[in-house]
């Protein structure tokens, strides 16, 4: 049995990931290592949006701001608890100038202001972006930190399993990607930065190297929450990418063909009288990208819901940007809504086809997929509404600590959005939560010693000998996951039928039990398809049990209601849908395995914390352990 040692170990290799190993080395803990199935998979490295946000404090021009307002953003947000709210706002100035030290290209005017600009759910023009590729600059920032301070990185290892010891963590195991052994790790703290569980739904935004490992957490015991509450919205399909921002303030045409790409069609105008509130639609989805059930019968979330009618239908659907929709010459934008033609007029963009808008607007976008290979000059871009951030996740503490001791969760994978969240909020959770964790670590659990060999070697042969892999004539793990996957985008995904999830939920359990491979190769495939299994059985229960607990609804998931409304004529009557009420208790949903299965627990959110302002008070706490832990 191969063991490797090391005091805290991080698993991935994003930024949240870098951010807590830089962080814990800065804080004089030296005996770090990460581990990650390749370092140039994940999230952070590979996605991103027209320009990608990041969410912090206001830090520019006349609007009043304070870490206090931020908090309440983020706990308006509904099922957001306060410390994490109030962490995340009091901490995003830090985290974020520490990125513009390590060179990330935050843009600020000449007297030295972070402009800033209102993205998705937020009053307070918080947003800022360095283009595109945010998250790959600060992935990369961040690793540079972590490769010069000698942190070793374990690339080509993929989790399998997490090793607990009367409610501590004190482990793992890890399958190698190129020999197909078992490795084991053992430590005293562990850091799970592995991402969204990007690999349950087949449409989806993030990038196909994105797996996740919710599934390794839930099964160990770990506590989920918030699983019901997802982002989706609409992105191209190859390349994987939001459609956002000028994507859609350009004015594409929308088109839907057979499923061989004839039969074209423009849908979106069926059963509206008003040709130019529909384009005042479409350009609204640029700020308001995000599917929102609030925005689906009088918003533009119901382009979001004609665009999966017609997935629905068999039907493909691409976004045009050569010719103007309706093939008009020229649009009239003064018929536009006052917002849309005077933004267009701003950016000097009236006239032209959408690509003349799009160019004059935001020509990083067009070189984007260029350098994919898709020219929007000239080809037509296929989308669909995808999956893009999960806002639940694993349960953590207000220092990102899970309810087994040791364990830590960081990044997407830590739960500490609720059902709305300010567009670019997850870059900075990443940086707040990896900062919160190491700074735990490196002051409470700093003297903390490993497990004694002889008992840890136990531990690790009891949970090997778990993991045993019969091998059967014929493999059936590929077949496996397209319908679970092409499943979970079916009933799971931004549309939602308490038979229809009931119906998935069956077909995992058992898959579960009937999950086979052929050859020993398979193994990394086999344990990918077992973590798919085992993150829907969670996400589908958790479905299943907030439509039992009375919740309508809500953010980015619209459950299917016979005695709601129907929010458009051309679709069918199985789409009728109720809006969760105002008056609805704001609770948090948790999740956790007991007695072999998934069970439900339902609280009240924690308020926002109305914490002790006296100065000298908070400085003489200071001065003694430099925080309350």
């Amino acid at each position: 049995m191969k063991i490797i040692k090391a005091h805290t170990i991080i698993v991935g290799a994003g930024a949240s990931a870098y951010n807590a190993a830089d962080c814990l080395f800065n804080e004089g803990l030296k005996d770090v290592l990460m581990i990650c199935e390749r370092e140039s998979w994940g999230t952070s490295r590979n996605a991103g949006s027209d320009k990608q946000t990041y969410y912090k404090l206001s830090l520019c021009g006349k609007e009043l701001d304070s870490v206090f307002s931020m908090a309440r953003t983020y706990f308006e947000g509904l099922a957001v608890d306060g410390e994490h709210a109030l962490c995340e706002a009091a901490l995003s100035t830090q985290c974020f100038y520490k990125l513009v030290e390590l060179g990330v290209p935050f843009p600020r005017g000449r007297y030295g202001e972070f402009v800033g600009y209102k993205t998705d759910h937020d009053p307070n023009k918080r947003a800022t972006s360095a283009g595109p590729y945010t998250s790959l600059f600060m992935t990369e920032a961040l690793q540079r930190q972590v490769k010069a301070k000698g942190i070793h990185v374990y690339s080509g290892f993929q989790l399998i399993d997490i090793l607990i010891k009367e409610g501590n963590a004190c482990g793992c195991i890890c399958l190698g990607l190129d020999d197909n052994e078992y490795t084991v790790f053992q430590c005293v703290n562990l850091i799970l930065a592995t991402g969204g569980p990007a690999h349950i739904y087949s449409k989806s935004v993030y990038p196909v190297s994105q797996k996740g490992a919710t599934g390794v957490a839930f099964s160990s015991g770990v506590q989920g929450k918030n699983l019901t509450e997802w982002q989706f919205g609409l992105a191209s399909l190859k390349p994987r990418w939001n459609v956002s921002g000028t994507y859609m303030q350009a004015l594409p045409r929308f088109v839907s063909t057979d499923a061989e790409g004839k039969d074209e069609k423009e849908f979106l105008f069926c059963g509206f009288d008003d040709v130019y509130d529909v384009l005042s639609k479409i350009f609204l989805k640029g700020y308001q990208w995000p599917f929102d059930v609030r925005k689906v019968e009088q918003g533009s979330s119901i382009i979001d819901v004609l665009v999966y009618w017609e997935n629905q239908k068999g039907r493909r659907v691409f976004l045009d940007y050569t010719r103007n929709p309706l093939l008009l010459d020229a649009l009239e934008y003064d018929l536009l809504s006052k917002e849309a033609y005077q933004y267009l007029e701003t950016a000097g963009a009236l006239g032209g086809m959408p690509f003349d808008r799009l160019q004059k607007m935001n020509e990083p976008a067009i070189e984007f997929y260029r350098s994919k290979g898709v020219d929007l000059h000239k080809q037509m871009l296929e989308i669909s509404l995808c999956a893009q951030h999960s806002n639940g996740g694993i349960a953590v503490d207000l220092w990102w600590q899970t309810d087994v001791k040791h364990l830590f969760a960081v990044g997407e994978c830590a739960a500490t959005h609720g059902v709305y969240r300010p567009g670019g909020s997850a870059l900075n959770a990443g940086q707040v939560g990896s900062m919160r964790a190491s700074e735990y670590i490196s002051r409470v659990y700093f003297k903390n010693s490993f497990m004694d060999d002889e008992s840890f070697q136990a531990l690790a042969q009891q949970h090997l000998a778990s993991l045993s892999v019969p091998l059967a004539q014929k493999s059936n793990i590929e077949q496996v996951a397209v319908l679970a996957q092409e499943g979970m985008s079916q009933t799971g995904g931004a549309i939602r039928n308490e038979k229809a999830l009931r119906a998935q939920l069956a077909f995992v359990e058992k898959a579960l039990n009937t999950l086979s491979i052929q050859d020993k190769k398979e193994l990394f495939s086999y344990y990918e398809v077992k973590d798919i299994l085992l993150t829907q059985r969670f996400y589908l229960f958790a479905m299943i049990d907030y439509i039992n607990h009375g919740h309508k609804s809500r953010g980015s998931a619209l459950y299917t209601d016979p005695k709601g409304n129907k929010p458009h004529c051309f679709l069918p009557d199985d789409f009728s849908f109720s809006l969760e009420k105002d008056d609805a208790p704001n609770e948090i949903q948790l999740i956790q395995m007991k007695t072999g299965k998934p069970c439900a627990f339902w609280r009240p959110v924690h308020p926002i914390p109305s914490e002790e302002e006296f100065f000298e008070n908070v400085w003489r706490e200071f001065r003694k352990n430099g925080n309350v832990f």
